[in-house]
């Protein structure tokens, strides 16, 4: 199976999926490239591994790129793996069921625009949640609200602080994506 990754950060969770797929965790798949709206970390990561990059701004134009990017490169599965930008309805009617991504809550709570990183966190907090996670699902039109793949979940402590939160998530969120992908992969 090819994929591409789309990025606009660190790349941590590229990292961990290039770290399965060198690992043999995600045997048979392919990770044909790595697509960037902003430069960040995770283009280094992609260069690094060997893996074609590409960087698309970020304009009207960002979907209809990032569709041909993936149609040229036969992609059958898109990760958004911190990727920032928003995706269009038609590219998201285009690809239905087949772009996913990770959010660091569990959806449908703190999610929608605007709501990443720790933003999410903070929110989480500020309500005194006593539970969090990370939600995979597909991407659809409406911002966060495609269908749950899969979630883990996990109590959070009384004096939990967003260092712990952001830690916390930051553990769970990587075998969870690797999970999704590797089951994903198999029922294609």
């Amino acid at each position: 199976m090819k994929i591409a990754i789309l990025v606009s950060g660190s790349g941590t969770n590229l990292q961990a999926i290039i770290d399965a797929v060198d690992a043999g965790i995600l045997s048979g798949i392919e990770i044909s490239c790595v697509i960037a709206d902003r430069n960040c970390y995770g283009i280094e990561r992609a260069l690094d591994a060997g893996i074609e990059t590409w960087y698309v701004e970020r304009n009207q134009n960002l979907s209809l790129e990032i569709d041909k990017i993936c149609k040229e490169n036969q992609i059958s599965l898109i990760i958004l793996a911190g990727f920032l930008s928003i995706l269009d309805g038609e590219f998201c009617k285009k690809w239905d069921q087949k772009v996913i991504n990770l959010h660091p809550a569990l959806l449908p709570d703190y999610g929608g625009a605007g709501m990443y990183g720790n933003r999410v966190h903070k929110a989480v907090l500020d309500n005194k949640e006593k539970k969090s996670g990370a939600t995979v699902h597909y991407v659809s039109a409406e911002i966060d609200q495609g269908k749950i793949i899969e979630q883990e979940s996990f109590d959070i402590p009384e004096n939990a602080d967003l260092e712990w939160l952001q830690n916390k998530i930051s553990e769970i969120e990587k075998p969870l994506l690797i999970n999704v992908i590797k089951r994903l992969s198999l029922s294609e």
